[in-house]
């Protein structure tokens, strides 16, 4: 089996305890895109986990987990996660990182912390430079893996320092910033953590392909969510890197090979991190009974989520540009207690009525969404794991959802616990 599982909305849709819960059935878990901007949260035994890198699939002792060349990797956390969870499973033998994913330098995150201090200028990231290690990367003035392990000091040098020229000059004499790290002072840094990674180094892409050609069963775990994406998401209000199921691909290198299936991970409302396009946000009294309830603080960044009711239009957008096969419904039971239910079903732009995501940003200063109301109930769904036993309205609702996107809701989760989950 080959799946790929990933988010259909704005991110944080709770795809690590999707992966935790299908992790079982897999000999291998790859992460493919994104880097320590992304949280994801599993709860095992009413324990919490909280990874940002390493694939939530480690929690399960059979399984390999890999982090591929489209991820962009802070050293750091990754080995601090790795200390972590080597308290609760045996991660040795495990773990692969691609030596040729980038590395996230000192220099981006200052990059990016001061890109987003000026007025005008902030998206809503996360300030852990994953932005403009990707810029690099595209610039091809990236630092690999790959360059710390196998290169000499003096080569990995003239590369920092080839790398680091300009950024110093638009550090201190744009953004004005006095006190930032020589060169030597970085290469000391990353030859220090150089042999803590080295065991970990393996060209990753080879390990998948193998494994694909001896029918091996292999996950590829998403990060953030679709509208996220670079060329598909809500631009410029994105992230970096592809987070569509097409990137899965690119960002493990096992080339055009045929997915079982592509799980799309859908919230049952919607919400969203930093700033940009959110047609049906709600700003008031629903938007923070979802947020108390759901619990809606980033797992990365603590910061407050934005909620709003669920989105069929971006939805069935995200959809088609993955080529989701079957959905996974999570935090149903958020909306226990809610006296009526709307759901956006198309959206209405300048008087005119449209069922598609426009592409133009300046178009969502204009939408109003076209809301479809439903009675919510008052009984509660949490923990319940037999869709029969849901209340009526509960129901009625996953069906219309189901309906509206041309896709079966195959899974609905109904708490934090791996086995909170309903299978239909």
């Amino acid at each position: 089996m080959i799946y790929v599982i990933l988010g259909t909305q704005w991110g944080d849709e709770g795809k690590a305890k999707v992966i935790d819960y299908f992790a079982k059935d897999f000999d291998y878990v790859a992460r493919f895109q994104g880097g320590a901007n992304a949280g994801h949260t599993v709860y095992v035994d009413k324990k919490k986990f909280v990874f940002h890198l390493v694939p939530s699939g480690i929690l399960n002792p059979n399984v390999t987990v890999i982090i591929g060349n489209g991820v962009v990797i802070d050293l750091e956390e990754f080995l601090k996660e790795l200390e972590a969870v080597g308290c609760e499973v045996d991660a040795r033998g495990r773990v692969f990182l691609s030596s040729r994913a980038h590395v996230v330098m000192p220099y981006h995150k200052l990059l990016d912390r001061a890109k987003e201090s000026r007025v005008g200028q902030a998206i809503g990231t996360t300030g852990r430079g994953i932005g403009p290690a990707y810029v690099d990367k595209a610039d091809r003035t990236g630092i690999r893996v790959c360059d710390l392990v196998y290169l000499s000091r003096e080569q990995l040098t003239k590369k920092v320092e080839a790398a680091y020229e300009l950024k110093q000059y638009l550090l201190k004499n744009y953004y004005g910033m006095s006190e930032i790290p020589t060169a030597e002072a970085i290469v000391d840094q990353l030859c220090g953590l150089a042999d803590r990674i080295r065991p970990f180094v393996a060209d990753t892409e080879r390990i998948l392909q193998e494994a694909h050609k001896n029918r091996r069963n292999i996950l590829f775990e998403g990060a953030q969510g679709s509208l996220l994406d670079v060329d598909f998401g809500t631009y410029p209000y994105v992230t970096s890197s592809s987070t569509i199921s097409g990137g899965s691909l690119t960002g493990s290198g096992v080339g055009a090979i045929d997915t079982a299936s592509v799980i799309g991970i859908t919230k049952a409302y919607c919400t969203r991190v930093g700033n940009g396009p959110f047609p049906t946000e709600q700003e008031n009294e629903t938007g923070e009974f979802l947020r108390k309830q759901g619990n809606e603080f980033g797992a990365t960044t603590g910061r407050k989520r934005r909620c709003g009711w669920f989105d069929l239009v971006a939805t069935r957008y995200s959809i088609g540009v993955n080529g989701v096969t079957e959905i996974f419904l999570t935090k149903l039971d958020v909306l226990d207690g809610m006296e009526t239910i709307r759901v956006c079903k198309n959206y209405r732009i300048r008087g005119k009525e449209t069922d598609y995501l426009p592409s133009v940003i300046e178009d969502y200063e204009d939408i109003e969404p076209v809301y479809h109301e439903m009675p919510g109930w008052k009984e509660k769904t949490f923990g319940i794991r037999n869709f029969h036993l849901l209340p009526a309205n509960a129901r009625k609702y996953v069906e219309y959802l189901e309906l509206q996107l041309g896709r079966k809701i195959s899974y609905i989760s109904t708490g934090f616990e791996r086995e909170d989950v309903i299978v239909r």
